[in-house]
């Protein structure tokens, strides 16, 4: 029983979903799990999200945990050093070497990385994609739709309250004031 633990330790679980489902509260509550277990935890974000902290992520409710920011995803496995388990926020926002530094961390910690599955456009979104596909266990999210209260599994970009257009830059770090969480029927296409 005590080789089975081991093994389930060591492992990649990605948690996704599209803005308002909970991943950081999720990955938050895992982290703080695994400190409350006695295990040595990095949290990690990229640099680029500094909407509530710079030294912490912070999910939408309020609930946040400490953390490191990096530039460049080439730094996680040297970040990690010493530590068993390792979260990563918005992974969506790393270049694609988050994918080899992923595999590579795997090989002696758990590593739980968190991130938007989908632009606001409904397409892949950065590496998540590749994360998901070499993930041992994966958790996709639904938010509550803001135009009906079914679930959403999208995210819709605001400009003036409206859909914004398509052809507009992927990435825009924002929260309420630029997004909803929608269901296939309100999602609108610009």
């Amino acid at each position: 029983m005590a080789l089975e633990g081991i093994l389930c330790f060591v492992m990649i679980e990605v948690i996704c979903g599209p803005m308002y489902s909970g991943k950081s509260e999720e990955l938050i509550r895992r982290l703080t799990r695994a400190h409350l277990g006695q295990k040595n935890v990095l949290a990690i974000k990229p640099e680029i999200d500094n909407r509530y902290s710079d030294q912490e992520i912070v999910s939408h409710s309020g609930a946040r945990i400490a953390a490191i920011t990096l530039k460049h995803s080439e730094l996680l496995v040297s970040a990690s050093l010493g530590y068993t388990v390792v979260g990563i926020d918005e992974a969506q926002f790393f270049d694609d070497e988050i994918v080899n530094q992923v595999r590579a961390m795997a090989h002696s910690k758990l590593v739980i990385v968190a991130g938007l599955d989908m632009t606001f456009r409904q397409e892949p979104f950065g590496s998540m994609p590749q994360l998901l596909a070499i993930a041992d266990r994966v958790q996709k999210l639904t938010a509550v739709c803001h135009s009906c209260g079914d679930d959403a599994n999208f995210t819709q970009r605001l400009v003036d309250g409206k859909p914004a257009p398509f052809d507009g830059p992927t990435v825009l770090v924002g929260a309420t004031e630029a997004y909803e969480a929608r269901c296939r029927k309100h999602f609108q296409s610009s």
